[in-house]
């Protein structure tokens, strides 16, 4: 398939403020985005502006889990409802990874360590053993990115991984019906930050829309 608007280097640059480099970005976006059915405004529009939000810009391709024990007891209070249990883990990614990520998503026990070694990576947060293996044998047919999650740090991966995610979810068929509440329930699991979301989706619509 075809972009059925000029997509420019430009556009992107104007969307992505916060990125010093977005020519890097359009040269896989506009590489990627076509073989995946997402070539109209509204596709591409919800696509980045989707991204940019998980990404902050397409600057962070992985996810953040510095929290303290206040922020661990709120936003993840099943794992840690014990205080001395959230302190003893404040500001360790690691622990923190693998105690709220176990034993789903595919991850083995705590001790394993899957749930640091899959925790969210690329421009829309792939996260878990069972996303990376499906994800790895739909795109390569092998298991590289199960050997070597750090694969999806490249931003041509972090592309493709997100295409992935994004195909999988039928996504281009809530941007057709301009359904952004939906669209962002699928990537985020809620509506976590949807005022942004909003407003990256309609600055993104105005520059990539005929006028």
């Amino acid at each position: 398939m075809e972009f059925t608007f000029d997509f420019t280097a430009e556009q992107l640059a104007q969307c992505i403020t916060k990125n010093k480099n977005p020519q890097e970005w359009y040269e896989g976006l506009y590489e990627q985005l076509p073989k995946f059915g997402i070539v109209t405004p509204a596709r591409v529009a919800g696509f980045i502006s989707q991204c940019q939000h998980e990404s902050l810009d397409f600057t962070i391709l992985t996810e953040n889990l510095n929290y303290g024990d206040k922020g661990l007891m709120s936003i993840f209070k099943k794992y840690y409802p014990d205080p001395a249990l959230a302190k003893a883990h404040q500001r360790k990614p690691e622990l923190i990874a693998n105690r709220v990520y176990s034993g789903r998503m595919g991850n083995g026990p705590e001790s394993s360590g899957d749930g640091y070694k899959y925790r969210g990576r690329g421009l829309v947060q792939l996260t878990g053993r069972s996303n990376y293996t499906q994800c790895s044998k739909d795109l390569f047919g092998d298991d590289c990115l199960v050997d070597d999650p750090d694969l999806l740090l490249n931003p041509e991966w972090a592309i493709l991984s997100a295409c992935w995610f994004w195909h999988k979810n039928k996504l281009n068929d809530i941007c057709d019906r301009g359904d952004v509440v939906l669209l962002s329930k699928r990537i985020n699991g809620g509506t976590i930050g949807l005022a942004d979301r909003i407003h990256h989706w309609n600055k993104c619509l105005e520059l990539f829309e005929p006028h």
